[in-house]
């Protein structure tokens, strides 16, 4: 189990507790943030209000350790949901007259659009099993461990299944730049 206050001896066993939360959770949790709103600096600000909720939650509760990140995870996809209802509840002031539907980023618009049709077909050309593996870690931000159980590898396995995956992406995006 897991709180702050189970960690806490004195004001320097606090700042423990909380910088070994931080180091166990930022990154898998930053990247599911990250993913979910693709900017950086909101991820960043959600990633800020996810540990202050969090760690004043642990205050007076404890979590099981291996329950910590599926915690934190949870109270980042409610910060996420409330800054969304905010956003949706105040909208955006839009000037009707000034917008030209011609002009309307249709470059950006059709950059965007081949580059997701170049990368679709360099991910097809993945094996299955390097596609589940570049998800699992990459996109869902799983550890090796817990793809190496998901999959069913081991950790071994899993990495250098990874790195060959990247690599061979990587030499397909390339062959297809212009």
């Amino acid at each position: 189990m897991i709180g702050v206050r189970a960690l806490i001896g004195g004001k320097k066993s606090a700042e423990k507790a909380i910088e070994q939360i931080c180091l166990e959770t930022w990154e898998p949790l930053y990247r599911y943030i990250y993913y979910r709103v693709q900017n950086r600096a909101e991820a960043e600000d959600i990633l800020q209000e996810t540990y202050v909720k969090a760690l004043t939650y642990l205050q007076a509760h404890k979590i099981p350790h291996e329950e910590l990140l599926k915690f934190m995870k949870a109270v980042a996809m409610n910060e996420m949901r409330d800054r969304w209802r905010r956003k949706k509840r105040q909208g955006l002031p839009v000037d009707f007259d000034a917008i030209n539907p011609e002009d309307a980023g249709s470059e950006d618009q059709e950059y965007a659009v081949t580059w997701r049709l170049i990368l679709e077909n360099a991910l097809q050309q993945l094996s299955v099993e390097q596609r589940a593996i570049l998800d699992l870690r990459i996109i869902k931000g799983y550890s090796v461990a817990e793809t190496a159980k998901l999959v069913g590898k081991t950790e071994a396995a899993v990495r250098t299944a990874q790195h060959r995956a990247l690599q061979t992406l990587a030499q397909l995006l390339e062959q297809d730049q212009y």
